[in-house]
C-alpha cells in the first residue's frame, strides 16, 4: 500500500466514524438521560395557602419550608389529613427558601439574605445563623451524602453540616449541557433529586459527577391547564427511607402526592 492509499484509508475510516456518531446523534456518553414515568400511589390534603420550598420526611411527619415575603413560616404537618401541627412564623423581611434535618435541628435558607436559619427540631427555638455567598433554593441533608444546597444555577454546592462552609461544588448536566434552575432537593438511594424551576420535571443526578441519571417527567400530576391562581409549579420532594415512599407537591397546591416512579 502506498503512502498515498495507507492516508486515504485513514481518512475514509474518520468520516465513516464521524458519520456514525452524528447518525447516532450522540456518542453513549453523551446520550440525552432516559425519561421515566409515574404511578400514584395515595393523594393526601395540602395547605393551598403553603407555597412550598422545602419538604422533609421524619418520623411519620412532615416538615415544610413555606415561602413569600409576609408567608414564610417553617412547619410540622401531619401527612393524612395535611394539618399543620406546629409552626413558626419567618420575619416578613426574608423569603424562605429550602430546608434540611441534621440531626436534632431543623436548617432553613432564604433567598437573596443569603442567611441560613438554624432550629431547635422539637421546639422550633431558633439556635443560630449562618451566611451563605449565592441565593439560596434548595437544600437537602443525607447522612452519606452530606448537605447540598442549589442557588437556582447549575452548580450544587456541598456543605459541611457544621460551619456551613462550601466543601465542593458539581455542576449538574444532561448529555454535557448545564440544567439550571435548580431547585428543592432531596436525597433518595444515593442520588440528589432536584426540581426544576417552571417546569413539571425532576433531575436524578449522580453527586459524584453531576450528570443527570433520569428525569422523573410529572407533566400529567397535576396537568397547568387545571391549575388556576394562585396554584403555582410543581416544588417538593421528601422521602421516607424505611418503607421507600416518595412524596411530591407544588407551591400553593390543594394536594400532596406519594408516587411510584418507573
Amino acid at each position: 500500500m502506498t503512502r498515498w492509499s495507507a492516508w486515504r484509508s485513514a481518512l475514509v475510516a474518520m468520516i465513516c466514524s464521524v458519520a456514525c456518531l452524528s447518525a447516532d446523534g450522540q456518542s453513549g456518553a453523551m446520550r440525552p438521560a432516559p425519561v421515566q414515568n409515574f404511578t400514584v400511589v395515595q393523594s393526601y390534603p395540602h395547605d393551598p395557602g403553603a407555597f412550598t420550598q422545602g419538604l422533609v420526611f421524619a418520623d411519620g411527619e412532615f416538615y415544610e419550608s413555606t415561602g413569600l415575603n409576609g408567608e414564610s413560616s417553617l412547619r410540622r404537618v401531619e401527612i393524612a389529613s395535611g394539618k399543620v401541627l406546629q409552626s413558626r412564623t419567618v420575619d416578613t423581611q426574608y423569603f424562605a427558601e429550602g430546608l434540611a434535618l441534621v440531626g436534632d435541628a431543623l436548617v432553613q435558607l432564604t433567598w437573596q439574605h443569603k442567611l441560613g436559619f438554624v432550629y431547635d427540631r422539637k421546639t422550633f427555638a431558633p439556635r443560630k445563623t449562618f451566611t451563605y455567598k449565592t441565593e439560596g433554593w434548595g437544600l437537602a441533608y443525607d447522612v452519606t451524602g452530606g448537605l447540598v444546597l442549589s442557588d437556582g444555577s447549575d452548580t450544587l454546592f456541598f456543605l459541611d453540616p457544621k460551619t456551613y462552609g462550601v466543601l465542593r461544588t458539581v455542576r449538574v448536566t444532561d448529555a454535557g449541557r448545564p440544567v439550571r434552575d435548580l431547585n428543592e432537593l432531596e436525597w433518595i438511594e444515593g442520588e440528589i433529586w432536584a426540581n426544576v424551576w417552571q417546569t413539571d420535571r425532576i433531575a436524578r443526578i449522580s453527586p459524584k459527577t453531576g450528570a443527570v441519571n433520569a428525569w422523573v417527567d410529572l407533566t400529567l400530576l397535576w396537568p397547568r391547564q387545571r391549575r388556576t391562581p394562585p396554584a403555582d409549579v410543581l416544588n417538593g420532594i421528601a422521602y421516607d427511607p424505611a418503607a421507600k415512599r416518595i412524596f411530591v407537591t407544588g407551591k400553593k397546591w390543594p394536594r400532596l402526592y406519594e408516587i411510584r416512579v418507573h
